[in-house]
């Protein structure tokens, strides 16, 4: 396959914007801990410190995802730097393993996703269970 310079440039855009969803994702757990810790030191209790254990969990995840995303933009621009100076063995290898770590970071997010997906399920069940299910009225 002939690799020209607008080929990995169109990872670009597709990067950055999962950069900026993962961003948004970290921001969004971040205040939930700093929320749960404030709860916390008002009124200790173990079912906060689970979620807090739960959120770390997932926080962990998307760091990962996002240097992983990192990786796959400079290995895109590394890409384009080897394109430029016709090493073409090494930007198809370089390329691939940008395609391979971009792939990897989008594993981590539905990981993550599931994660999240299965607390908030078990929050719905425990508000279910006292009686507050918002379908019976």
């Amino acid at each position: 396959m002939e690799l020209s310079l607008s080929i990995p440039a169109l990872l670009f855009p597709a990067i950055s914007l999962t950069m900026l969803a993962y961003n948004a994702r970290y921001l969004a757990i971040a205040a939930l801990i700093r929320n749960l810790y404030a709860k916390y030191e008002e009124n200790p209790s173990d079912k906060i410190r689970i979620q807090v254990q739960k959120l770390r969990k997932r926080l962990t995840i998307i760091k990962n995802m996002q240097a992983v995303a990192i990786l796959s933009f400079l290995l895109a621009v590394i890409t384009m730097f080897l394109i430029y100076i016709e090493l073409d063995f090494w930007a198809n290898l370089v390329f691939g393993i940008s395609l391979l770590a971009l792939m990897i970071s989008l594993i981590l997010s539905l990981i993550e996703v599931q994660l999240s997906t299965k607390a908030l399920s078990i929050q719905l069940e425990s508000i279910s269970k006292n009686g507050m299910d918002v379908n019976n009225r």
